[in-house]
């Protein structure tokens, strides 16, 4: 396999988990909230990844909540689950579910904690392959794993059988622009495109789609492929720079954490106020509930021009 087994491209959201105020699973509003996002016309959707919160699910909510996506997207757009955990065996026991219901691929970065060595990490998704034999896209996430995925261990990875995508969240521009050009010829890259820099690498690199913490500015987010897929670059750059005033007034440098609250937690205060249904957090994470900060966070929406249904 490789870029070419597979047609994923554009914007997909990075789907939260909603849980109710007593830290149940929300099918309801996780229904709801899919049924959003097929509205906004995303082009894929990846679920139990970070902004998921897979790291507070028993592997059986995990399966449950995977199972429920996939059932009611039916097959319209590509449906990639986060398979990450401590073990290729554990992850290979949450992949082998997701493709049995239906998954379009599977997606994991290197486990968690552990701090994997590069031979250890290609050793974990040669294991995960060799298990699960499904498409593969690998999740540089450095701020959970203390891992870059970079340089050689890029080149490895991208070289192994089943990988046919990176999902490079790191928050290092220069390393961001060198993988996309080292391994953009034989895996599909998503990452930061819709920033003014992320442009820059996309029009001069290339690039494949970003993968975005939930969908703040809904259907805008996937015409922002659209307008750059037929040429309209100066509609695109409208939309960068206003993707760049977004996260100044929200998120911390990387993008990694909100300015008020864990990423999670402030995403789903902006769902809310969006009028979006994202439930809560569950611990370890906390909700955000200061007044001053939930104004704060109102104020940065309505100076983007975001429409507000929501308390």
């Amino acid at each position: 396999m490789d870029r070419s087994s597979v047609d994923w491209r554009g914007y997909w959201p990075a789907c939260p988990t909603p849980f109710k105020a007593n830290g149940d699973l929300d099918f309801d509003s996780l229904a709801k909230m899919v049924d959003w996002y097929l509205s906004q016309k995303m082009h894929g959707l990846f679920v139990l990844g970070t902004t998921g919160e897979w790291f507070s699910q028993s592997n059986e909510e995990r399966n449950s909540v995977a199972e429920a996506v996939i059932k009611q997207v039916d097959g319209r757009i590509p449906v990639v689950v986060g398979v990450t955990t401590f073990t290729a065996k554990d992850s290979a026991r949450l992949a082998d579910y997701a493709m049995k219901v239906g998954a379009s691929g599977i997606c994991s970065s290197a486990p968690a904690y552990a701090k994997t060595l590069p031979d250890e990490t290609v050793a974990y998704f040669e294991d995960l392959s060799r298990m699960v034999p499904a498409p593969l896209m690998i999740y540089n996430w450095p701020h959970g794993t203390n891992i870059e995925v970079e340089g050689e261990l890029a080149e490895r990875l991208a070289d192994l059988e089943y990988v046919v995508a990176i999902k490079d969240s790191t928050g290092n521009a220069e390393q961001f622009r060198a993988t996309t050009a080292s391994v953009i010829d034989r895996v599909r890259i998503f990452g930061n495109f819709m920033t003014t820099g992320g442009l820059e690498v996309l029009e001069n690199v290339g690039g494949d789609g970003t993968i975005g913490g939930g969908s703040i500015f809904g259907a805008s987010d996937p015409k922002y492929w659209e307008d750059y897929w037929s040429g309209d670059i100066e509609s695109v750059r409208k939309s960068a720079q206003a993707t760049d005033q977004l996260l100044a007034s929200l998120w911390g440098p990387g993008g990694w954490r909100g300015l008020y609250g864990a990423y999670q937690s402030q995403l789903k205060v902006i769902m809310e106020m969006m009028g979006v249904p994202g439930g809560t957090v569950r611990p370890p994470r906390l909700p955000i509930t200061d007044s001053t900060s939930l104004a704060k966070i109102r104020k940065a929406l309505i100076d983007s021009n975001i429409e507000l249904h929501g308390k």
